[in-house]
């Protein structure tokens, strides 16, 4: 496992051997298999992209592992290790390119129902995710995008 992550990222220069021994030991004993983990990763991509998972306020790893009937551990080792990102990450990710879709698409709509429509409670973590994501706040990235085009 640690030769395929080394050859992944080697070309890109980027070193990452500490990290690639810190996931390779934390699932050394998983059991899952390269073809469970494809047969998972697909999984959820249709539960986040196709069934639009992530819009659930409350949804966790849990959540996600019963929807793809699939064991929690092993739905966060294929997060980790070869979606790259923790279950957190992947439910913004998805949260705010909806949120862009929305905020572009629907002008007239404010920024508390399309924060509320994608899946976030607070205000507070919707603009930090939007801003982590984007750089912007999703009044700016409307208004840049909008009055640019």
């Amino acid at each position: 496992m640690r030769k395929i992550f080394k050859s992944l990222f080697s070309s890109t220069g980027v070193t990452i051997e500490k990290e690639v021994q810190t996931v390779a030991s934390k699932y050394e004993k998983s059991g899952l298999t390269l073809a469970e983990a494809v047969e998972i990763k697909k999984e959820i991509e249709i539960a986040f992209e196709l069934d639009k998972l992530y819009k659930g306020n409350s949804v966790g790893l849990a959540d996600l592992s019963q929807y793809i009937c699939r064991d929690r551990y092993k739905v966060s080792q294929v997060l980790n290790e070869y979606m790259f990102k923790n279950f957190y990450a992947i439910l913004n990710q998805y949260r705010i390119s909806e949120a862009k879709d929305l905020l572009l698409s629907h002008p007239s709509l404010s920024v508390k129902a399309i924060m509320y429509e994608v899946g976030f409670n607070s205000k507070t973590s919707f603009y930090s995710a939007f801003k982590k994501e984007t750089g912007l706040s999703p009044n700016d990235f409307r208004n840049l995008t909008l009055f640019a085009s």
